[in-house]
């Protein structure tokens, strides 16, 4: 089983009501608990036999517990167009490019996402009022990751 599938298991169950979850897939069964204030998972081997009809069950548990799409909001996320590090500004001495509260126009330059020693300027596709910077300084992002929520005017 996928480490990343099961981290995102872990965090449903850390985010939701459920106490209790267990999936199993060949001869590996999962178990994650939250009965105390720390999520724990546990790991264990069962036959094969029975193996195969707790996954299919589960399964359909698995989609049960996603958590519903949030609301939609009337801001406009900018994305990034690239996997790369994200910078605000053009160089560290130098200011930000936009700041929340900034009012922006389509071309207005946003920041700079460096990809294999390459500085690319992100450009707003939207007029509008930044409301807030989703991205740290220099931390890497991966294409289509939201960067900015903008109140388009």
């Amino acid at each position: 089983m996928d480490i990343n599938l099961i981290k995102k298991l872990i965090k449903i169950v850390e985010q939701s009501e459920v106490t209790e979850f267990s999936v199993q897939e060949g001869e590996l069964k999962i178990k994650i608990s939250k009965n105390s204030p720390q999520t724990s998972v546990q790991f264990q081997s069962v036959p094969v036999e029975s193996a195969r009809h707790a996954i299919v069950q589960n399964e359909n548990e698995v989609k049960t517990l996603m958590p519903a799409e949030p609301a939609k909001s009337n801001h406009h996320e900018i994305r990034s167009p690239i996997v790369g590090t994200f910078y605000r500004a053009p160089s560290p001495d130098a200011d930000s490019y936009v700041q929340v509260g900034d009012n922006i126009s389509q071309g207005t330059v946003l920041c700079i996402i460096e990809a294999m020693k390459l500085m690319n300027e992100i450009e707003s596709d939207c007029n509008g009022k930044i409301v807030k910077i989703l991205v740290e300084n220099g931390t890497p992002v991966e294409y289509n990751q939201p960067l900015f929520l903008v109140e388009k005017n």
